[in-house]
């Protein structure tokens, strides 16, 4: 694909093993041509961070290029994501019972687990300064996107932070924190002096303020928006926060299962509804993207993992990939290949239909 201009922003959504497979399918399609250089921009969700996060720390903490992604980065992944489990690292956590004290907030058992059994060592002033990464969660206090960048951390009603020592490995922990599986992360918030300001004045016009929580508790930020889009795109407006971005939107998110049959003392039945509210907010999302891109073909791409790239409804590479579960999951090689086969599909097929990417 040929991009109209050198600044792609790139959104990963999240969908835990399945997302990150996917989204190194089309990361491939980037590098084969060229365009990992051409990467500004960064904003992950949950499995897309764990694998941005993976991805530098495999590459010595800087953002590889096409050549070193071909030939290393992705080999390397997949070495590590079939033979080693994110999901049972966590869990092996517990074998030390100074961890216990975290059973009701296991994202912290994440964290200490891409720390002592992936290396994820660094702070988050050691990340790359290009691409500008914004790794997402939620914050459960006042709903709204939660974001850890190089230098700040915060969400645009608390006010932002400086912590750059603040661990990478902990910031990848609070975007997987799932609701019901390792969420959430608590953040002591009197730790950090925090700073706001309103939304067109300049940086140094913030002003100290108190925020009303002492204690912060971050969720996966696909809660809020699981495709990763907030960082980039208005939905409302349906147009590009900054001009000149080329915005490629992998999202690996699971489609809706259809059916139900939860009995009336089922408690899955409020996960359901959860489930259904979600979705409803995803495809508004996706649905104000596809219209950007609709009346700006040159404004981005957006590669969703249902597509067909044969076969039309009945892609059987969509319909495996479409429906791997959610887990974090040691994989077999086959299904790691088949994942990332279906996201270099993706990408390859919108190359084919848009002239673009």
């Amino acid at each position: 694909m040929t991009a109209p201009h050198p600044s792609i922003a790139l959104a990963l959504s999240g969908g835990g093993i399945r997302a990150m497979v996917f989204h190194l399918g089309v990361m491939k399609h980037l590098a084969e041509r060229g365009l990992m250089e051409d990467v500004a921009k960064v904003s992950t969700v949950s499995g897309g961070s764990l694998l941005v996060g993976l991805l530098l720390q495999q590459n010595q903490m800087r953002w590889p290029t096409s050549e070193q992604f071909l030939a290393r980065s992705l080999p390397a992944l997949r070495a590590s994501l079939c033979t080693r489990s994110l999901q049972w690292g966590a869990a092996r956590q517990l074998l030390n019972p100074m961890n216990w004290r975290f059973l009701l907030s296991r994202a912290n058992l994440l964290a200490r687990a891409l720390q002592r059994e992936w290396h994820v060592q660094g702070a988050l002033a050691d990340l790359p300064q290009a691409p500008e990464w914004s790794i997402n969660g939620t914050t459960a206090e006042n709903g709204k996107r939660f974001r850890f960048k190089r230098h700040d951390i915060g969400d645009y009603t608390l006010g932002y932070a400086s912590a750059e020592r603040f661990p990478l490995a902990s910031a990848l922990a609070v975007s997987a924190a799932f609701p019901g599986g390792f969420g959430p992360l608590t953040l002591d918030a009197c730790r950090f002096e925090w700073r706001r300001r309103s939304w067109d004045d300049p940086p140094d016009a913030a002003k100290p303020v108190e925020i009303a929580f002492r204690r912060l508790h971050l969720y996966d930020g696909g809660v809020y928006d699981n495709m990763g889009l907030e960082p980039f795109f208005d939905a409302g407006r349906q147009r590009p926060k900054r001009d000149g971005d080329f915005i490629i939107c992998s999202d690996a998110g699971a489609p809706l299962a259809s059916g139900f049959n939860q009995g009336p003392l089922n408690v899955f039945r409020l996960k359901r509804v959860a489930d259904i509210m979600s979705e409803q907010s995803r495809s508004l999302r996706v649905r104000s993207f596809v219209q950007f891109l609709q009346a700006t073909p040159a404004g981005g791409a957006y590669l969703g993992i249902t597509t067909a790239i044969s076969g039309g409804k009945g892609c059987p590479s969509a319909q495996f990939a479409a429906s791997f579960p959610t887990t974090l999951r040691r994989l077999k090689h086959e299904e790691f290949d088949r994942l990332a086969a279906h996201g270099q599909g993706v990408a390859d097929r919108f190359q084919k239909d848009y002239g673009m990417l």
